[in-house]
């Protein structure tokens, strides 16, 4: 009968950038396991292959932001739009929450 205008066809379940069938070669990430803190770098830790904990100041507030990133065409590491930032405020209630998630991981 009639077209179905609402219909989209799609192409990705991620959000976080371009898929590439041929990505780049990556080269080694400056991102350290412990924080690293340079005169213009963020304190970063590495949560997985592109996961990333970044506390950094936006607008003359600080956050804490747990991201994943992608790859450009360049090879460089781009924030995705998968993630979050929190104030300090809610980081600290992210903290006080800590042992009874813990709890509930072990009862799972």
């Amino acid at each position: 009968m009639g077209k179905d205008k609402n219909k989209r066809e799609v192409e990705s379940d991620s959000d976080s950038g371009p898929d590439d069938p041929n990505p780049p070669k990556k080269s080694k990430s400056t991102v350290k396991q412990s924080a690293s803190k340079g005169s213009d770098e963020e304190p970063t830790w590495t949560l997985d292959k592109k996961r990333f904990l970044k506390v950094r100041s936006f607008k003359g507030k600080t956050f804490v932001d747990i991201r994943e990133y992608y790859e450009d065409a360049s090879g460089n590491l781009m924030p995705g739009k998968k993630g979050i930032s929190l104030s300090v405020q809610q980081w600290k209630k992210v903290q006080e929450a800590m042992d009874e998630v813990d709890e509930a991981l072990k009862n799972m």
